[in-house]
């Protein structure tokens, strides 16, 4: 007589959360399925594992899961060996799957605490009752979840889960993370786009969170993201409410980002990323159009009245920001904008400069020690830098006031993007191109007209031109 073909087996194994990553759960689990098959005499032709994988979310895939069950269908097993029910599933539904093949297919389904007997009608009882019961936790447990991040985020508490980009999981800054946000930040309100800044982010060998590429989708996902405004979040959606977290961005500058990122003239122009200096910001001297990129490296205007080179033209511009950047009376080149919130930054300049000028008095009368105007002067001043952020994005937009309000501008202006130093010209000034003269072949800066914003000329402020 032929012996009995022995009985094929399979083992899931699986634990929803793994800490360690060292998958010690899972091998305990496969000791006691191991023990159990050598008991029946039963042949192990595999074993399908998810490691710190939940299965209370049908939404997420279990890819040892899904190996198990293809197996199956195949006829690759007849017995199926897990540590216990709630191992192999939390979802009514596939216990269903299962009940079915052990009625229909005749599978014999294992646990290690030997609970389960899918080949009896009380077995069969049993699975269910312990499924549902399952099931109803996992419920019970979202909705406490659920509870907790709503009044986290009622109290201002950052969301507990993974943690967010420049922070810790408690909400203090991870400074080097911080500067990368803020950068990004700031290089799309000055105008970069979300593919350029993956590509930055891409080739300054920034990591993602969780290794993969950067792509603009993930770039997005983080500019949009209110919790850099220190605004509280439920459900990853604002409650209106503040964090007490510090924030990496102020507000205005949040809110500019989203209104860019909304705007539908920005997602449908591809491929607007600027490459040269001037093109569409230096204007045509003739028609008052901004000068387009030409072939061999210059400037022509879109109706034809000019075409320059751009070397020398943008060495020019260059070393004339860079020489009025480095002038202490470079605050008066921003112009105030005519709004309510501007004059009343305006009207706190002036009352914060009084307070300093007051506080000077007093300690030359000798009414306060040094000391107290120490302390009393660093405060103010303090106050004065936050109002002068504020008057110069409000004037300028937020790339040009990191710029012009940084400890050394020129050296900011150095280092700045493309884009952002695009945007502290246009904040400066209006550079007009005029034909070149006839019959000289030689560079000519008197072709190149800047007027500084704010002033009633229309001329090159001859005291900041540079040899060029």
């Amino acid at each position: 007589m032929e012996a009995a073909c022995p009985t094929r087996c399979a083992f899931y194994l699986r634990v929803s959360l793994d800490q360690t990553g060292e998958q010690l759960a899972v091998q305990r689990q496969r000791r006691d399925c191991q023990h159990i098959a050598e008991q029946r005499d039963w042949k192990v032709i595999g074993e399908f594992t998810d490691n710190s994988i939940s299965a209370s979310d049908k939404r997420r895939g279990r890819p040892g899961y899904d190996a198990l069950v293809a197996a199956f269908a195949a006829g690759e097993f007849d017995a199926l060996v897990c540590w216990d029910l709630d191992r192999l599933t939390r979802q009514p539904r596939q216990l269903e799957d299962w009940i079915e093949a052990a009625e229909d297919r005749s599978l014999l389904l294992v646990t290690a605490n030997g609970e389960a007997d899918l080949s009896t009608d009380g077995g069969r009882l049993f699975a269910r009752m312990k499924a549902a019961v399952a099931r109803s936790e996992v419920e019970r447990k979202a909705a406490r979840q659920r509870s907790a991040a709503l009044q986290r985020s009622q109290r201002g508490k950052p969301p507990l889960g993974v943690r967010l980009t420049g922070y810790t999981p408690h909400g203090e800054v991870v400074e080097h993370e911080a500067m990368i946000i803020k950068e990004m930040f700031e290089r799309f309100a000055a105008g970069d786009s979300l593919r350029s800044l993956a590509a930055w982010l891409t080739q300054s060998g920034v990591p993602t969170r969780r290794g993969r590429p950067w792509n603009p989708s993930s770039v997005r996902s983080l500019l949009t993201n209110p919790r850099f405004a220190a605004r509280a979040v439920y459900q990853g959606a604002a409650t209106g409410g503040s964090g007490t977290w510090m924030p990496l961005v102020d507000e205005d500058t949040f809110d500019d980002v989203q209104a860019r990122l909304a705007d539908p003239r920005r997602k449908t122009q591809h491929g607007t990323d600027r490459k040269h200096l001037g093109a569409g910001l230096y204007l045509c001297d003739v028609c008052g159009e901004a000068v387009q990129s030409w072939s061999g490296n210059r400037y022509r205007c879109r109706n034809g009245c000019l075409t320059r080179s751009q070397r020398s033209i943008d060495a020019l511009v260059t070393a004339t920001i860079r020489a009025r950047l480095a002038r202490p009376d470079l605050a008066d080149l921003i112009t105030p904008e005519e709004s309510d919130q501007a004059r009343q930054v305006g009207q706190q300049l002036k009352r914060l400069l009084a307070r300093l000028a007051r506080i000077e008095d007093d300690y030359d009368r000798g009414d306060i020690d040094g000391r107290r105007y120490k302390v009393a002067t660093a405060k103010v001043q303090a106050e004065l830098a936050d109002a002068q952020r504020v008057q110069a994005r409000l004037s300028t937009g937020s790339g040009a006031a990191t710029t012009l309000l940084a400890a050394d501008p020129v050296a900011a202006f150095d280092s700045a993007p493309l884009m952002i130093r695009r945007t502290v010209i246009e904040a400066l000034c209006v550079v007009r191109l005029t034909l070149a003269p006839r019959g000289r072949k030689a560079f000519d800066p008197d072709s190149v007209r800047i007027a500084w914003r704010g002033q009633a000329d229309d001329r090159m402020d001859h005291r900041v031109t540079p040899s060029v």
